[in-house]
C-alpha cells in the first residue's frame, strides 16, 4: 500500500478544487434561477429551469464520488497495476477492497458525468426554443435535430458502457487482468464514445445560433459578444479534448489527472450553459445608470437656444418631436399582434398609430398637427432584440 499515502497527499489539494468549483457551479446556478424569476416568475419557469437544477443534483454526486475516490479508495482502482502486481494483492485486504471500491466509484462517476452532461445540452437547447419563438419552423428545425442528436449519442455511449465489458463485475476485477476495456478509467470504449459524443453535440450546440445571429442587424461588437457568450461551449470541448489526449497517451499514469479534467469539465459545461441566461441580469442591473446617463444627453440636446421658438408638432428651430418620445399628446391608438402560420410566417407585427405631425391646421394661431407611425417587426429586428435586451418573456 505504498500508494496510499501519496494518493492522500494529493488528495488535499485535490479536495480544495473540487469543492471551490462545485460551490461556484451552485452559486451560478442560483443566479440563473434568480434573473428567470426576476423575468418571468415562477409560473414562467419553463423545462429548461429544472433541467439545469437536475443538472446541479448530477454535478453534486459527482463531486462527492471525487472525494470518494481520493479519500476513501486513495485513489486506486483496477488500472495501473502490472499482472504481477496483481497476483501479488491479497483478496480482502486494504488494497483488493480499494481497488475494488475505487472501480466501482469509477464506473458510477462515468456514467453520471454523461448524464450530468446530456441534462446540460438538453437545458441549453430548450433555451433555443425559447430564443427562436414565433420565428418560424426553419430555425427550430435545427433545435429538433439538436434533441435527436444528443440523446441518440447518450444511448450509444450507454450502449457503449454496458457491452463493452462483459459481464459488467469484471469493471472492478482486479485479478486476473480483466483487460483495458474493463477497466473503467482507460476503456477505449467508454473514451472514444464520449469524446466524439462531446465533439459532435457540442460544436453543432454552438453553430444553432449563430445563422441567426449574424443574419440580425446587430452591431459588430454585439454580435461578437453575443457569439462569445454562446459559444463558449468551447471550453467545455477544450477540457474533454485535453482529457480524452492524456487517456489514451498516458494509460497507466493519467487517470488521476484525466479524473481531475473531467471535473473541469463539467463545471465548465454547469458555467456555460447558465451564462446566456445570466448575462440580462446583468444588463438589467446597469439599465438605471444607462438610462440616467442617456436621459442627461438628451436633455442637453433639448434644452432650447435663447431666442428660439417652440411649436407644437411643428418643425425647424428648436422643436420637440413628438416621434422621438412619449409626451401627453401622443397616445398609441392600437398595438397588434399578429401570428400567421409556420408555413406562411411567423413573427409578430406591431403596429403602432400616434397622434402627431402632417395635417396641419391652424386654430388661433396655435399650429395642431397629427402624426401617423406605423412600425413592423421581422424575424431580424426581433431576434436583434431579444439578443440585445434580453426579453423578459423569452430570456
Amino acid at each position: 500500500m505504498a500508494d496510499v499515502p501519496s494518493g492522500q497527499s494529493h488528495s488535499q489539494d485535490t479536495n480544495v478544487e473540487i469543492w471551490t468549483m462545485y460551490g461556484i457551479g451552485v452559486l451560478i446556478s442560483a443566479l440563473r434561477t434568480f434573473a428567470r424569476y426576476k423575468a418571468v416568475g415562477f409560473q414562467g419557469f419553463q423545462a429548461d429551469e429544472y433541467l439545469v437544477w437536475a443538472a446541479v443534483l448530477f454535478f453534486t454526486a459527482q463531486s462527492v464520488l471525487a472525494y470518494e475516490i481520493g479519500n476513501s479508495a486513495h485513489g486506486l482502482a483496477n488500472n495501473s497495476i502490472s499482472n504481477g502486481q496483481r497476483m501479488a494483492i491479497i483478496q480482502g485486504s486494504a488494497e483488493w477492497d480499494s481497488r475494488v471500491f475505487g472501480s466501482k466509484i469509477q464506473v458510477a462517476g462515468i456514467f453520471i458525468y454523461t448524464a450530468l452532461l446530456l441534462l446540460l445540452k438538453l437545458a441549453m437547447l430548450v433555451f433555443y426554443v425559447r430564443l427562436t419563438s414565433g420565428l418560424g419552423s426553419r430555425y427550430r428545425r435545427g433545435i429538433w435535430i439538436g434533441f435527436t442528436l444528443v440523446i441518440a449519442t447518450f444511448l450509444f455511449f450507454l450502449g457503449a458502457l454496458f457491452i463493452g465489458c462483459r459481464p459488467f463485475e469484471r469493471y472492478w476485477q482486479i485479478y486476473p487482468n480483466p483487460g483495458r476495456n474493463c477497466q473503467p478509467a482507460i476503456s477505449k470504449p467508454i473514451i472514444w464514445t464520449s469524446y466524439a459524443g462531446n465533439i459532435v453535440t457540442d460544436i453543432y450546440l454552438i453553430l444553432i445560433p449563430m445563422p441567426l445571429l449574424w443574419e440580425s442587424t446587430l452591431k459588430l461588437s454585439k454580435k461578437l459578444a453575443a457569439t462569445f457568450i454562446l459559444g463558449a461551449g468551447l471550453f467545455v470541448l477544450v477540457c474533454s479534448t485535453i482529457k480524452s489526449i492524456i487517456l489514451l497517451l498516458e494509460p497507466d499514469n493519467g487517470p488521476e489527472s484525466a479524473g481531475r479534467w473531467g471535473a473541469r469539465e463539467s463545471f465548465v459545461a454547469l458555467v456555460t450553459t447558465n451564462l446566456p441566461v445570466i448575462f440580462p441580469l446583468f444588463k438589467t442591473m446597469l439599465k438605471p445608470w444607462k438610462q440616467s446617463k442617456r436621459r442627461t444627453s438628451a436633455e442637453a440636446k433639448l434644452k432650447p437656444r435663447s431666442g428660439s421658438v417652440r411649436t407644437i408638432g411643428g418643425s425647424g428651430g428648436a422643436s420637440y418631436s413628438r416621434s422621438c418620445r412619449k409626451t401627453h399628446g401622443s397616445y398609441p391608438f392600437s398595438e397588434t399582434t399578429l401570428m400567421n402560420s409556420e408555413e406562411d410566417i411567423t413573427y409578430p407585427q406591431a403596429i403602432k398609430v400616434y397622434l402627431g405631425t402632417p395635417n396641419m391646421e391652424h386654430s388661433g394661431g396655435i399650429i395642431v398637427s397629427n402624426e401617423f407611425h406605423i412600425t413592423t417587426e421581422n424575424r431580424s429586428s426581433m431576434m436583434e432584440h431579444r439578443l440585445n435586451h434580453g426579453f423578459p418573456d423569452t430570456w
